[in-house]
């Protein structure tokens, strides 16, 4: 299956791209079934009533996710991409007090915010550990529509039925250099004498230019609130923003004395940690390759940009061309979901792809990419994922800002040498893989083990 640059970075809010934004594209994708009509049950009457069930790791983290609250704004018909926020709390309230959804080309239908989203934390449905079912009612009850959805990873959404034919057909053999593994995108680059990004700009088409800039864009403006911003995180552990003190701390000591050489380190820090107190806090967001870990990628760019000798825009692109190769070949072959392999799928694949977009915008080889990519992912390998109260707070925020730290070693690492090295990506991601499908379920985005059951009161 290819995979966009577009579909890797998407334009979202927080605080999760499977939790908050996959369920609410699946509930707005529900509404245009249901006004197609093509599956409905036959000789029921018109839908009248909707309401919603969320199954394994939704249902367990879904109150820190607001998956609930999600799963509302997509049935009043918002998408993430395009979502406003103060419109959104208006129709919201409208709704909470009307019990009613009006909805174009179907007409009213009752909807009780308060009972209508189901949490389920039976078993998960056997597709992936985060489903969730919409289903419609006619006057007299008898069901009208049903769908199951399952949010992948990165705010991907695919119905059951999607979920079963995936990968039956693809369009990766009509671009130009359709890799799948690392391997493949080696032995194209050799045979065609081209570089990493140079090849998947080919494979995206035109009108390139233009969305890679507006990704970078929000991406950087998103560091630049958390930044501004202090004040504590919503969800009841009372997590203080810290980003904003810790950025004054490190202008103030910028060209002095007191500078300590490892300050890299916390500009690398600063940057993520404020992207990701920003998701935690619902703000506008770019998957990364997920929410979760979303602050990795933007922190690594701006220290690129702010920080390296002879950075330029188009090192930008090209970070970001490279990074998107790299994340599209591990959610081909692995996964990105925290709720499916761990946090070694979040974080780790984005430390993965932020050192391969940093080596290639320092100019290395494709060997010294790949080599990167490896190294990053290799030391994630067996990363949980148990955020306390299902927040996306810790261990998250910090997380990304070492993931950051390590993406850019990485880096330093692979071009330091020629790129040999013993243990090829895809080997590592193939490790990662079976890693995930061993890790107990109560370390896959449950909250029901590791420091989400460990920390007195919580």
């Amino acid at each position: 299956m290819f995979l966009s640059v577009f579909d890797i970075f998407k334009i979202g809010i927080g605080p999760s791209s499977s939790h908050t934004m996959g369920p609410m594209l699946a509930a707005a994708r529900f509404l245009d079934a249901l006004r197609a009509g093509t599956d409905r049950v036959p000789g029921s009457g018109a839908p009248a009533r909707l309401e919603a069930s969320l199954h394994g790791s939704l249902a367990f983290t879904g109150k820190g996710h607001a998956t609930d609250r999600a799963v509302i704004l997509g049935l009043l018909g918002f998408r993430p991409e395009t979502l406003e926020p103060d419109e959104a709390e208006r129709r919201e309230a409208t709704l909470r007090s009307s019990s009613r959804i009006e909805v174009p080309g179907l007409g009213p239908l009752d909807f009780d915010p308060e009972t209508g989203v189901v949490f389920d934390y039976g078993p998960p449905l056997p597709g992936h550990a985060n489903g969730l079912v919409l289903r419609a009612f006619d006057a007299a009850g008898d069901l009208h529509f049903a769908e199951t959805y399952y949010s992948i990873g990165g705010g991907f959404v695919l119905t059951e039925r999607e979920l079963d034919d995936r990968g039956a057909t693809s369009d990766a053999t009509a671009r130009p250099y359709p890799f799948a593994t690392a391997a493949e995108m080696l032995a194209m680059g050799d045979a065609a004498g081209l570089g990493i990004a140079a090849m998947k700009r080919a494979n995206e088409g035109a009108d390139l230019d233009a969305g890679l800039d507006r990704i970078w864009q929000v991406m950087d403006e998103c560091i630049d609130r958390g930044l501004a911003v202090d004040g504590t995180l919503p969800g009841g552990l009372k997590v203080r923003r810290r980003a904003r003190a810790i950025h004054q701390a490190l202008l103030a000591e910028r060209g002095s004395n007191r500078a300590q050489p490892h300050a890299a380190n916390e500009w690398l820090s600063v940057y993520a940690m404020a992207v990701n107190e920003e998701n935690a806090a619902g703000g506008r967001i770019v998957t990364a390759p997920t929410n979760g870990a979303a602050g990795v990628v933007p922190a690594v760019i701006r220290y690129y940009r702010d920080h390296c000798v002879g950075a330029t825009h188009e090192g930008i692109r090209d970070f970001l061309l490279t990074a998107a190769a790299v994340g599209g070949i591990i959610k081909t072959n692995a996964s990105i979901s925290g709720a499916e392999v761990g946090c070694q799928g979040e974080v780790g694949s984005a430390a993965a792809m932020a050192a391969a977009g940093f080596c290639a915008a320092l100019g290395g080889t494709n060997a010294q990419i790949e080599n990167a990519a490896e190294i990053a992912l290799e030391h994630h390998l067996g990363m949980t994922c148990d955020p306390i109260r299902g927040l996306v707070q810790v261990p998250c925020i910090e997380r990304n800002g070492l993931g950051a730290i390590k993406a850019v070693a990485a880096a330093s690492l692979a071009l330091r040498g020629d790129g040999t090295h013993v243990v090829p990506l895809d080997a590592c991601i193939e490790t990662m893989h079976q890693t995930g499908r061993d890790m107990s379920v109560k370390y896959k985005e449950t909250s029901t083990g590791g420091l989400a059951v460990n920390l007195p009161g919580c």
